[in-house]
Order: C-alpha cells, then structure tokens, then sequence
C-alpha cells in the first residue's frame, strides 16, 4: 500500500471518500432511529436507551478490537463491518417497508451497528496514517474532521426530509451509502507486505493501555479530552437554554445545535490549509481554555446572537484540539499498536460524550441549567491549568512531528 504524497492522492480521496459515505450514512440513520423509536413508544426513557445500547457494545469489546486492529488488516475490517452495517440498515428498511418494524428490532439493530463500530473505528483511525505521508497527517486529520462535521450538519436535515416523505426510504438510502462505502474503501490498494503481528496474549491485550500510561503526551491529550468535554458539554441542555432562557422556537434551537458544527468545519478548512509548526502544546491547551471561556458565556448569555457566536467559537476551538490532540496520539504511537491505543481512545471519546451529558443534566437538576453550564466551563479551565503542570512534555511540544 503506497502513502499518498499530498491530500489529492486517489488512496487518500477513496479512502476519505469511504469515510465522508460512512458519516453521512450514520447521521441520516440516528434522526430515523431516533423520531421512530419516539413515534413507536413515547417514551424518552426508551429514546435514551439508543445511546446507551450502541454504546455498551464498544465498551465491552474494547480489548479485543485493539487487538484485531493491529493483527488483521485494518482496510478488510473496515470493508467487512460496513457491509454488515449495510445488511443491518437494509433489515431496517425491510421491516418498516413490511409494516413488523418494533421497537425490539431497532434496538437489536442498534447494538449490533455498536458492535460494528466499535470494530470500524480503532481500525480506520489506525489506518489513515499508513495512507499519507507524516507531513501531512495533520492536514489529513483537519480535512477528515471537517468532512465528517459537514455530515453532521447535512446528513440529519436529509434524514429528516427523506423520513418525512417516506418512513422506509431513509434506511434503504442511509443502507446504499454504507455499501459505497465499503466499495470506496475496497478499492484502496492492499498492503504490499504484511507485518508479523505478535500473537493475542494477556500482556498484547492489555498493551495498549500500557502504552498509554507510560506515554505522558498520549497520557496528557487522551485525558485531557476526556475530563475537558466532560465538564464543559453544554450542548446537551440547549433545549432548556433555547425555550426558557433564550425565548426562541424549534428553528432557534436547530441554528444552536448547528453553530459548533458550523465553526468546527470553518477551523478545520483553515487547519487543512496552514499547518501547525510550532508551540502544538501550548495551543492545544489555549484552544481548550477557548472552549471552557466560551462555555461559560453561552451559560451567562441571555441573547440569541451572542450565544450562537459562543457556540461558533466553542465548536472552533475544540476542532484546534481535536485536531492537534489526533495527531499528537497518532504521531506518537508505533504502527503496531496504533489499533490498540485508538480502541482505548475512542472509548475515551465515548464516555466523555455519554457521560458529559449525564452529567450536565444531573448538574442541572441539582442547581439549574444556567449554573451547570458555568460550572462546567470553570471546571474545564481548572483542568487546563492541572494538565499544563501534570504534563509538561505536552504543554512544551513544538511541532506535529512523528516522535523519533
């Protein structure tokens, strides 16, 4: 397999073309499940429930998906998982075209596309620096995040449209987008030679938490991110801000939770075109400090516009992070155990998206929306603070280079 030397390389399009497919597909499907599951049970209990099944799958295979990510190659486990995501998608559509679909169905599906995710994710975020050259990984990583970001803002007003014209004609798009995916992805080269991969042993499994722990730069970003979206995830009260504090509609709060995707994307475009060369560390840790100070003035905030800039600014900054952060971990870990550290670190990502907003919502049921919100963003400021004393070599990294 040949790394693409710049980002128009026809390896490098077909794979972020299987990916920018893969996005897409998954966001149209989350509004169907979510309006569906809803529209069956009334229920937002059961609505809940989604998250938490597609989650539980990633959380329990989380040894073993590292592991075959490093051993097996990473392009066929990515063809294989969106296949399955094609088949289980088109059972979907299926069963609604035939009038059987339940509740039970959705959700057998959903664990199911969990389990297959949480194969998929490790092996392509391992995947992708194999495909470009190093200098240009964090140019790669700015253009993935911003695509996948655009998909976060299309693919659910197309979800919501096709399900409008048709409750089945949703699942059978969203189902055809995961087979050109997989396709996209089949037609990236194979590897030209394969790496001996050591054999599954109790120590192999385990070593990608090892390496981490024994990192301090992987240690610091993977934490960081963790504990940073944690405490400062806003995003899941702003209904409670959009009808009670801010006084707007339901067209109110979809411009809400459009404006971090929409700064993200803008960021990112820009991170595509300049690259990060020195201070890494530091910026990181402003971008995040950026985050946390926006937090706490879309908490404070009582006009519509000034929440949105925040928001808009929220969404930039932690694009600078991810970005950087994505690239620190990739730079910084081996080949051979990239499969393994993305698995932890993509568990990371989920729990500190599932548990920021069990967390918001607890905060604020405790002491109100507006609090949990400046709380949060505070509490995201004292963690930068603690992180740029605890972890010294990533507050003082320069560049985005591979570690020698």
């Amino acid at each position: 397999m040949t790394s693409a030397g710049s980002l128009k390389h026809p390896v490098f399009v077909r794979f972020m073309s299987s990916m920018t497919l893969s996005s897409f597909a998954y966001q149209m499907l989350v509004v169907a499940v979510g309006w569906q599951v809803y529209d069956l049970t009334n229920s937002a209990m059961n609505l809940g429930l989604i998250g938490l099944i597609q989650f539980s799958p990633q959380l329990l295979l989380t040894l073993v998906v590292g592991h075959v990510a490093d051993r097996y190659d990473r392009r066929f486990i990515v063809i294989t998982t969106r296949l399955i995501q094609c088949i289980l998608v088109g059972l979907l559509a299926f069963a609604n075209w035939q009038g059987w679909i339940s509740v039970h169905i959705i959700y057998a599906c959903a664990f199911l596309l969990g389990a297959t995710k949480a194969f998929e994710s490790p092996a392509q975020q391992a995947l992708l620096p194999s495909l470009v050259d190093i200098s240009f990984l964090p140019r790669a990583l700015a253009l993935n995040s911003s695509l996948r970001e655009a998909s976060v803002i299309i693919g659910p007003a197309v979800g919501g449209f096709l399900y409008a014209l048709h409750s089945d004609m949703v699942y059978w798009c969203s189902s055809i987008f995961f087979l050109l995916s997989s396709i996209a992805m089949s037609l990236i080269p194979k590897p030209e030679k394969q790496i001996h991969r050591e054999p599954p042993t109790f120590r192999s499994v385990f070593a990608g938490f090892s390496y981490i722990r024994h990192n301090p730069v992987v240690l610091g970003a993977i934490s960081l991110d963790l504990f940073s979206v944690l405490l400062g995830g806003a995003t899941a009260l702003l209904p409670i801000f959009a009808k009670d504090i801010l006084h707007t509609g339901p067209w109110g709060l979809g411009l809400l939770r459009a404006a971090p995707s929409v700064g993200a994307v803008l960021m990112s475009l820009v991170l595509t075109r300049y690259v990060i060369k020195k201070n890494a560390g530091k910026l990181m840790f402003g971008a995040v400090a950026t985050f946390g100070f926006a937090t706490i003035v879309f908490g404070l905030s009582e006009s519509f516009f000034l929440s949105f800039a925040a928001l808009f600014v929220l969404g930039a900054s932690d694009m600078i992070s991810v970005v950087i952060r994505s690239s620190l971990i990739q730079l910084e870990t081996p080949d051979a155990m990239r499969g393994r550290v993305s698995a932890v670190n993509s568990i990371f990502i989920g729990a500190s998206n599932q548990l920021g907003e069990f967390e918001s919502g607890i905060t604020a049921a405790w002491w109100g929306a507006v609090p949990a919100v400046v709380i949060g963003g505070l509490g995201t400021l004292m963690v930068v603070l603690l992180w740029m004393k605890c972890f010294p070599a990533l507050s003082e990294r320069q560049e985005l280079t591979q570690a020698s």
